[in-house]
C-alpha cells in the first residue's frame, strides 16, 4: 500500500525550490511556528477551512449549502459564524461559494497520485535541470511518505529535493538519504535564546543535523530568512556566516522577509499577523558580501 499524507499545494513551473523549473509539493504539518510564518497553513497537519472576508459578499449561500447546518450569521457584522464542532470539512460551502471566499486547505494524496502530478513536467525538468522539490509544513516530520515519494522521483530518473528546516530526529534523515539529490536547509539564526523566541524552539538539534548532513556527503543549500529582529543584524549575522564558514554549504541564499501570509492567518481564524520590517536593500549587500566567497 503506498504511503498518503495531508497536501495542501502543489506548484508546477517554481523556479525558487532548488535548481530548474520546478514542481514543488507542499505538505500540511510543522513543528516550529515561526514568527514570521508566510504558509500558517501549513502548521496544523489536518485539512482546514480557510474564509477571505475581503472576499466575502455576505450572500448566505454558504449555510444554505452546509448538510451540517454549521454556517450561521452574525446579525451585527454580518459575517459567517461557523460552528468548528459540526464542520465536517465536505467542501460544500467552498464549491459554492460565488467568490472564492472560502477554500479547504489540505487532501489526503497517495504518492503515487502525486507523482502522476510530476511527472507531467518531466520536459520542463529536462530543459532546465529542474524536477521535484518537498515542502512544507515540515515535510521531514514523516520520513516514510518523503522517503517514497523520491524513491518514486529517483527511478524515473526525476532530480529530488528536500525543503527543510531540520528540527527532527537524525533517523527521519537516514531514511530519505538514498533517495535525495539536494537539501534545502533553512537555518534560522544561531543564538538559541533568539530561535527559542522567534520560532519556538531550540536549534540544537537543527545546527547538529546540518553538520551531520555536510558530514554524510550530502548536498546542502542553506536559506535564511532574513528578518531584522531574528537574523538581519549585523551582531547576529555575524555569527551565522562565521558558522557557515566553518560548516561550509554548497551556497548560501538569503530570503528577505515578506508579510505574504498576512491575509492567511485571518482566514484561518488565528488573529493578526505579527509584521516585520523588510531588512533595506544596504542592508542585504552588506549580508550577501559576508557569505558571497561561499556562493563562488
Amino acid at each position: 500500500m503506498e504511503e498518503k499524507t495531508i497536501v495542501f499545494d502543489i506548484q508546477r513551473g517554481s523556479y525558487v525550490d532548488g535548481p530548474g523549473i520546478r514542481t514543488t509539493v507542499f505538505v500540511k504539518g510543522c513543528n516550529l511556528s515561526c514568527a514570521w510564518c508566510h504558509n500558517p497553513e501549513s502548521r496544523s497537519a489536518k485539512p482546514e477551512r480557510m474564509w477571505y472576508d475581503n472576499s466575502c459578499v455576505r450572500c448566505g449561500k454558504c449555510s444554505e449549502v452546509c448538510p451540517e447546518k454549521a454556517l450561521s450569521y452574525d446579525p451585527e457584522s454580518g459575517k459567517p459564524v461557523l460552528n468548528k464542532d459540526k464542520c465536517r470539512l465536505c467542501g460544500k460551502c467552498a464549491s459554492e461559494c460565488l467568490n472564492d471566499a472560502i477554500k479547504i486547505c489540505g487532501k489526503e494524496m497517495s504518492t503515487g497520485e502525486i507523482f502522476g502530478v510530476i511527472e507531467k513536467d518531466r520536459i520542463f525538468y529536462e530543459a532546465t535541470g529542474g524536477g521535484m522539490t518537498i515542502s512544507g509544513g515540515e515535510c521531514m516530520l514523516n520520513p516514510d511518505f518523503v522517503a517514497e515519494l523520491l524513491r518514486k522521483c529517483l527511478e524515473a530518473d526525476i532530480h529530488t529535493a528536500v525543503d527543510t528546516a531540520g528540527c527532527v530526529p537524525w533517523e527521519n534523515f537516514e531514511r530519505v538519504l538514498g533517495y535525495t539529490d539536494l537539501f534545502l536547509y533553512d537555518i534560522k539564526c544561531i543564538t538559541p535564546e533568539l530561535h527559542r523566541k522567534y520560532v519556538g524552539a531550540d536549534n540544537s538539534l537543527i545546527l547538529d543535523n546540518y553538520k551531520r548532513l555536510l558530514s554524510a556527503g550530502c548536498r546542502v543549500i542553506v536559506r535564511i530568512p532574513m528578518i531584522p529582529d531574528c537574523s538581519a543584524n549585523d551582531a547576529e549575522f555575524s555569527k551565522i556566516s562565521e558558522f557557515l564558514h566553518r560548516y561550509p554549504p554548497e551556497k548560501v541564499e538569503l530570503l528577505p522577509y515578506h508579510a505574504m501570509g498576512e491575509n492567511k492567518f485571518r482566514a484561518l481564524g488565528l488573529g493578526e499577523p505579527r509584521l516585520f520590517k523588510a531588512p533595506s536593500d544596504e542592508a542585504m549587500r552588506r549580508y550577501r558580501d559576508l557569505v558571497h566567497d561561499l556562493n563562488s
